[in-house]
C-alpha cells in the first residue's frame, strides 16, 4: 500500500480578538515551511466569525481589516459566521471581501432572487498529491428571518447539502465541510447525511482536542478567540484514492512565538481606526450615569430612545448593555462603541400579557440580574436589571408585584407591542419571548446606532 499524507489547519470564532493572531500567523508560517520542505500538501481554512463588530478595528474598517489579516495569513478558503452574515448590512457584506485573495464558500446563501452572489462559491476542489481531489463545501447558520430582512435568501443546510454532496462526490475522492452551524447540528449532519469525511466546525465554541467521530465523519472545532489552531492529518491510499485514516489535534497559541510583521500591521490598523474613533457625536452638559443593578439615567435614556426608534409605546432592555457612564464633555464614536460594543439589533415583539408577566418576573430574579451571559451578541459582563419604559412594577409587603402597562393593570390576554433587543429572541434567556405572536427585527442598525442617534438630538 502506497500512502500520502496531507494536512488541514483551521481556526474558528476569532471574534476579532487579535490577542493570539500574531502567534497563529507565526505557527502557520512555520508549518507552511515545514510541509514545503517535505513536499506535503497543506491548507488553512477559517470557519467564520473572524470579524466581530465589538472590536474598533472591525467597526472602523467594516470588516475589511479582518480580510487583510486573513490574506496575510495565507488562508485558502473561509465560510462566514453569523457575525459576518447578519451584523453587517447587505451592502457592507457585499463589499467586505472585495480584496480577498481566498475563496468564500457558502453553499446555502443567495441573493433574494435565488441567484448566487459573485463573491460566493458553494465549494472548491483542491488537488492533493497523486491526483487525489477533495471538495471543500461551506455552510453558515440559517438565521432565516434576519437574512431575509437584510435582503438575502438562506437555505436549510439539511435540505440542500445531500444533493450537493452527491454532485461533488462524482468529481472528488474526499469531502470536507466548513460548517458554521454548531456541534449539535454537525453531529446531526454526520448522522443523517452520507459522504462527509471531515467537518471543520464553529459557532458553539467547543474545544475538541482530538475531534469527535460520528459514524464515518470526523468533526473538529477549536474553541474561540484563536487560543488554538486545529490540525487534521489525512492519510490516503494513492492506488485506491481512499482515506485510510484521519487524525485531529489542537495546538495552543498561548506561547511567545509571534509574527513581528503581523504585530506591526495590527498596530497600523489600530492607528487607522483612531480616525474613526475620534469622530465627534455630541457634547454632554451632564454625566449620563449607568448602573447595572438599579435604575439609572443612562439606561433609561436608551430605553426611551429605543421606544422612539421602534415607534412603540413600551420598551425594555437590560442595564448591562451599557458598560460605562458617559462623562460631561465631548463624546465620540469611539466612546459610544466602547460603552455599547454589542452586535445587537433593535427588534419589536408582540406578546400576550401572560408571557410578558413571565418575562418581567424572571427578569427581576437574582439569577437573571447577575447572569454572566456569553454569546447571543452580548459583549458585556452581566445581564443586569431589566429597565422598562411604559411599564411600572410595584410590590406589596409580601413582595408580590403589580404590573401596570401604560397606566392600566396588565391584562394576561391583551397583546402588547414592545421594543427590545434581538438577543432576547434567541436562546433560552426568556422562554416566554420565544412564544411571541410576532417578532420584527429592525435592521441593519445596532443598539449603539440608536444611542448615537438619540444623543445627536439633544
Amino acid at each position: 500500500m502506497s500512502l500520502v499524507t496531507s494536512y488541514l489547519y483551521h481556526t474558528n470564532d476569532l471574534h476579532s480578538d487579535f490577542t493570539y493572531w500574531p502567534n497563529i500567523v507565526s505557527y502557520l508560517e512555520e508549518k507552511r515551511l515545514h510541509h514545503q520542505r517535505r513536499d506535503e500538501d497543506h491548507f488553512y481554512f477559517d470557519i467564520g466569525d473572524h470579524a466581530d463588530r465589538c472590536h474598533p478595528i472591525t467597526e472602523a474598517t467594516m470588516g475589511k481589516g479582518n480580510v487583510a489579516l486573513l490574506n496575510r495569513a495565507g488562508v485558502s478558503a473561509i465560510t462566514i459566521g453569523n457575525n459576518e452574515g447578519i451584523t453587517f448590512s447587505k451592502q457592507q457584506l457585499d463589499e467586505i471581501y472585495e480584496e480577498a485573495s481566498f475563496d468564500i464558500l457558502i453553499a446555502n446563501l443567495y441573493e433574494a432572487d435565488g441567484i448566487r452572489p459573485k463573491w460566493i462559491k458553494p465549494y472548491k476542489v483542491i488537488e492533493l498529491q497523486a491526483g487525489i481531489k477533495a471538495a471543500v463545501i461551506g455552510v453558515t447558520f440559517p438565521y432565516t428571518s434576519i437574512y431575509e430582512q437584510l435582503g438575502w435568501k438562506v437555505e436549510d443546510p439539511f435540505q440542500m447539502l445531500q444533493p450537493l454532496i452527491h454532485e461533488v462526490r462524482k468529481k472528488v475522492d474526499i469531502v470536507i465541510l466548513l460548517s458554521h452551524l454548531g456541534l449539535n447540528l454537525d453531529e446531526n449532519l454526520a448522522e443523517e447525511l452520507e459522504g462527509i469525511d471531515i467537518i471543520l466546525g464553529a459557532h458553539t465554541h467547543h474545544v475538541l482536542e482530538h475531534g469527535k467521530r460520528v459514524r464515518n465523519t470526523l468533526i473538529c472545532q477549536t474553541g474561540k478567540f484563536g487560543q488554538f489552531v486545529g490540525t487534521v492529518e489525512l492519510v490516503v491510499d494513492i492506488e485506491t484514492k481512499q482515506l485510510v485514516s484521519t487524525q485531529a489535534f489542537l495546538q495552543t497559541m498561548r506561547n511567545d512565538t509571534t509574527d513581528k510583521k503581523t504585530q506591526a500591521y495590527l498596530a497600523q490598523l489600530k492607528e487607522q481606526s483612531q480616525t474613526w474613533s475620534s469622530s465627534p457625536v455630541t457634547v454632554l452638559q451632564e454625566t449620563l450615569e449607568v448602573d447595572w443593578f438599579a435604575e439609572s439615567e443612562g439606561v433609561q435614556f436608551l430605553a426611551e430612545a429605543l421606544k422612539e426608534w421602534c415607534q412603540t409605546e413600551i420598551s425594555m432592555l437590560n442595564a448591562g448593555v451599557l458598560l460605562e457612564s458617559l462623562p460631561v464633555g465631548p463624546i465620540t464614536k469611539g466612546d459610544i462603541h466602547r460603552i455599547c460594543p454589542h452586535p445587537i439589533n433593535p427588534c419589536v415583539i408582540t406578546i400576550r400579557g401572560k408571557e410578558l408577566k413571565d418575562v418581567i418576573i424572571r427578569s427581576r430574579s437574582e439569577e437573571m440580574v447577575n447572569f454572566k451571559l456569553k454569546g447571543l451578541g452580548f459583549r458585556g459582563k452581566v445581564i443586569g436589571q431589566m429597565i422598562f419604559s411604559g411599564i411600572t412594577i410595584t410590590e406589596n409587603e409580601k413582595k408580590e408585584p403589580t404590573i401596570t402597562v401604560l397606566g392600566t393593570e396588565l391584562q394576561e390576554e391583551e397583546h402588547y407591542r414592545i421594543a427590545t433587543l434581538d438577543m432576547f429572541t434567541f436562546g433560552k434567556l426568556y422562554p416566554s419571548i420565544l412564544d411571541a405572536i410576532e417578532i420584527e427585527y429592525l435592521l441593519p442598525e445596532m443598539l449603539r446606532d440608536v444611542l448615537m442617534w438619540k444623543l445627536q438630538s439633544i
